[in-house]
């Protein structure tokens, strides 16, 4: 039913009130008077609208306060809700026309429901973005840039991929390379680029700074980018300089916790005594959960300064708190704490020269005495740990390295490494030599931990697990890494090689880089499946050099399959292979739109 209600919104001196709609009568020019249901024929006017009924009354009667109104639209939802063949709306009797006029009502009501709100009062205006200082970027790089932020190819997940590249994948290096030649970000781009660091937080620390104070700006109007405001420094507020002391003491005793956290960080990487001494003047009335997260905070420009405030808070009343000022202690070799740990642990290994070779005996601790626990030893050990090994394991982390070299006979740590171990005590005792390299950032014992990449154990000497030996990789130089890496993947293939690829330098080292492509080559050729080799494939797409593309093209042929392999891998090999090297080329004509020839 084509139907339209004629109520217009009040004019004149009786349309408004200060407190509400002006009050009227059955018949006003408001809300025409309708005896019975309306119907099309008989209230038809000259315009050919329909006059609504009349809904006003006794129960309808709009006060100096406006107060009645919302009585009478809660009475037609009630109708609404009920049906009208239940309960039928006031001023028609029941029958076919009783929704219609149910309607009619209510077009009325919105009306005057809208017609007698005052009107807000103005908010303020937003002050202008600031102005961001860098350079743009080139036009094809911001063509690119919206390319990447719009394209949703590889969202879906699984399944096969086809030979377009993940242009997803793409955008953390994008924005690595913006940043590195300080491009500002296009305005018009803000929103969607805060969109995409909303659903990544592996793109929050890139995305931001390439937002720049825009970006945070416009962060502040909408509350599903608030993440910037947490995430970017001084994004909640506006930091103060360490020379600001007033404005420091302020903000560290009044701001909110993310605050506080954001102005302990930027001055510890500033003055490193400043932000202790500030910490040091709360400390003690700090929630335990605080405690750990300030405390986390000295892990940057740790020194031996530091070192009295990490003892006084090897006695905090929080098992977390001790464990990680424990933790930190030992990182600095000179400090007490690591010569007490150094004692402890050289009591417990000894080298046994009764024998034709010399061998490391260990007698573990057996039992965990309160000097122990304060210095951070945890005494329950984890379900299916031995106590005495799981002590022995803290007791040698903790330790400084050069310890070994003086208690056991001026040894090198490979010729540590590489004495044998009695009573099967070798796995537990490098494990814990492991965690120390890495948490002493120690490069030599890293070194001899891995040992030779080439050697048939593809665990090394010392490392236990895969992740592990990414630990120890994390601690050498960008080159020794991808040479060692390398080495392994040319020895032990790609199926253990996933972790190791993922703690290298991005673009991958040419020696690296060819030993990823041959060992793919030699996957195909052994007629498996690519799908086996996805993460790695993934991985070669997003660091191998761009420009080794031009050096892959032999490898997009479909080769001739042989009787053992399995079906149709020839052409998901190709595939594969085409993706990678038209990734590749994007890559290069990206790094190309954002160099400093481009913008001429």
């Amino acid at each position: 039913m084509n139907r339209t209600v004629a109520a217009a919104a009040p004019s004149g001196p009786h349309a408004t009130t200060p407190s509400g709609p002006a009050p009227h009568t059955a018949g006003s020019a408001n809300a025409p008077a309708v005896p019975g249901p309306a119907t099309s024929s008989e209230s038809a006017g000259p315009t050919g609208s329909v006059d609504a009924p009349d809904v006003s009354g006794p129960a309808d009667s709009v006060t100096s306060s406006g107060s009645s109104l919302p009585d009478v639209w809660e009475d037609l939802v009630t109708t609404a809700l009920l049906g009208t063949d239940r309960r039928t709306p006031a001023g028609s009797a029941p029958g076919a026309n009783a929704p219609a006029v149910l309607l009619d009502a209510a077009a009325v009501a919105t009306v005057r429901r809208r017609a007698g709100l005052r009107p807000a009062r103005a908010a303020e205006r937003p002050r202008p973005a600031p102005e961001d200082p860098r350079p743009e970027l080139p036009p094809a790089a911001a063509r690119r840039l919206t390319t990447l932020l719009t394209d949703r190819s590889g969202a879906s997940g699984g399944g096969r991929r086809g030979a377009a590249p993940d242009l997803l994948e793409l955008l953390p290096q994008w924005l690595a390379a913006a940043n590195a030649h300080g491009f500002a970000a296009p305005p018009p781009a803000l929103p969607a680029l805060l969109d995409a660091a909303r659903g990544r937080t592996d793109l929050r620390p890139a995305a931001l700074r390439f937002a720049g104070p825009r970006g945070l700006w416009l962060a502040r109007l909408n509350p599903d980018w608030r993440f910037a405001l947490r995430s970017a420094p001084g994004g909640g507020t506006s930091l103060p300089g360490p020379g600001d002391r007033e404005r420091v003491l302020r903000l560290w005793q009044e701001g909110l916790f993310a605050e506080r956290v954001a102005l302990l960080s930027s001055l510890r990487s500033r003055e490193p005594a400043a932000a202790r001494e500030l910490l040091a003047t709360t400390w003690a009335t700090e929630r335990a959960e605080d405690r750990l997260m300030f405390l986390d905070s000295l892990r940057t420009r740790l020194g031996p300064d530091d070192e009295p405030f990490l003892e006084q808070s090897l006695a905090d009343r929080s098992r977390n708190v001790r464990a990680t000022a424990a933790e930190l202690l030992s990182a600095l070799p000179g400090s007490a704490l690591a010569r007490r740990m150094a004692v402890r642990a050289g009591a417990c290994v000894a080298v046994d020269h009764m024998r034709d070779v010399p061998m490391l005996t260990v007698e573990a601790p057996h039992e965990c005495d309160a000097g122990m626990e304060r210095d951070g030893v945890v005494a329950k050990a984890p379900a299916g740990r031995g106590e005495r090994s799981w002590w022995l394991g803290q007791l040698v982390e903790a330790a400084p390295l050069s310890t070994w070299s003086r208690r056991l006979g001026g040894r090198t740590p490979q010729q540590i490494v590489a004495l044998p171990v009695g009573d099967e005590w070798r796995s537990e005792l490098h494990a814990a030599w492991c965690r120390a390299a890495v948490r002493q950032r120690d490069a030599e014992w890293a070194q001899a931990l891995l040992g030779e990449p080439s050697a048939a154990e593809a665990g090394g000497p010392g490392a236990v697990s895969l992740a592990e030996r990414a630990e120890l990789l994390g601690t050498l130089a960008a080159a020794e890494r991808a040479e060692w890496v390398a080495g392994f993947i040319g020895t032990h293939g790609l199926p253990d090689a996933f972790q190791l690829l993922g703690v290298c330098a991005v673009p991958w080292a040419p020696p690296l880089g060819r030993a990823v492509v041959d060992a793919l080559d030699i996957a195909r050729d052994a007629g498996n499946y690519p799908w086996s080799f996805s993460g790695v494939m993934g991985l070669a797409e997003r660091c191998l050099e761009p420009l080794d593309a031009s050096h892959l093209d032999a490898l997009l042929a479909v080769p001739d399959e042989a009787e053992d392999a399995s079906p149709g891998a020839g052409g998901y090999w190709s595939e594969a292979f085409q993706r990678l090297v038209t990734t590749l080329r994007l890559r290069a004509a990206m790094l190309a739109e954002l160099s400093p020839a481009a913008q001429s």
